[in-house]
């Protein structure tokens, strides 16, 4: 049995950009906001935090100043994927070194790999480093869905300790925990089936929506933590909403916008990915402000 690492919402963080650079001071006051709502981890760099476009240089430091910002309040979770094992192995032994409490790895992507693969990649990372290893499961944006036969598989190494799972598919959940049993622990990587997962016997999520809203994620992720489902489904239907339009286009461009009009302004998204359309922005206004 291993120990689930983190349980609850942890959040996956939009970087913030000032001149299409990394802007550290509005970093500090999001990390702040996150711990200040009881936050149980943070991922800086995976796929909110636009890892895809930051170099290696820029996330090193983002993951040192982040541990150091934040000490022990939260655990912060270091987005290491790369489709080059090789890449994905060097910057995960130096996220170690940044004082990263834990990895996010995401599949490899455009390579395709085979199930044989996978294993291999995730293995060769996982050997590497002493900390704790979450494999990340998106196939709508990596073309690679991971079998359950290789989450059997993953299960047995020591510091492969979960995965966030946002495959869209809730049997999924259950064929994982049944297969793997407490090798593994499963966080929803889809802020709408939250507790539908956790109701199955997923610990938590890795969300989007609470960069908006840190507090009332974690309200809802501890509800049906604490079986109380009553109060964690009526979360969830109330977040419905504002839970579709931070996904109406392609995200993070939809909670940039949504930072910028609770007044964190964390500027647009790098290219190739744009600003929010007017349309979508006048709707996400409507939803978010009084």
């Amino acid at each position: 049995m291993k120990d689930a690492f983190f349980t609850g919402a942890c959040t996956a963080l939009v970087t913030p950009f000032l001149d299409n650079k990394v802007n550290y001071p509005m970093m500090e006051q999001l990390l702040r906001r996150q711990m200040d709502a009881g936050i149980a981890a943070i991922v800086i760099c995976g796929t909110t935090g636009e890892g895809s476009t930051l170099s290696d240089s820029e996330k090193l430091e983002l993951f040192s100043r982040a541990k150091h910002y934040t000490g022990g309040a939260c655990k912060i979770i270091a987005g290491t994927g790369s489709n080059d094992t090789s890449h994905a192995l060097q910057l995960s032994i130096a996220a170690q070194k940044c004082g990263a409490d834990g990895l996010l790895i995401v599949t490899p992507y455009y390579n395709k790999a085979t199930p044989d693969g996978l294993y291999a990649h995730y293995l060769t990372i996982a050997q590497a480093v002493d900390i704790p290893v979450i494999a990340y499961n998106v196939p709508s944006r990596t073309g690679v869905d991971i079998p359950v036969s290789v989450y059997g598989m993953l299960c047995e190494i020591p510091n492969l300790i979960g995965t966030k799972e946002a495959s869209a598919d809730i049997t999924k959940t259950t064929k994982i925990l049944r297969y793997c049993g407490g090798g593994l622990t499963v966080w929803s990587g889809n802020d709408d089936m939250t507790v539908p997962m956790m109701a199955l016997g997923a610990k938590g999520v890795i969300s989007v929506l609470s960069n908006i809203f840190p507090a009332e994620t974690q309200a809802m992720a501890s509800a049906a933590l604490d079986g109380d489902f009553d109060t964690a489904a009526a979360l969830q239907i109330q977040m419905q909403p504002i839970i579709e339009l931070l996904f109406c286009e392609v995200n993070p461009i939809p909670v940039k916008e949504a930072m910028a009009l609770i007044g964190y302004d964390c500027g647009g998204c790098r290219l190739p990915l744009s600003r929010m359309t007017d349309a979508n922005r006048e709707k996400l206004k409507t939803m978010i402000l009084p």
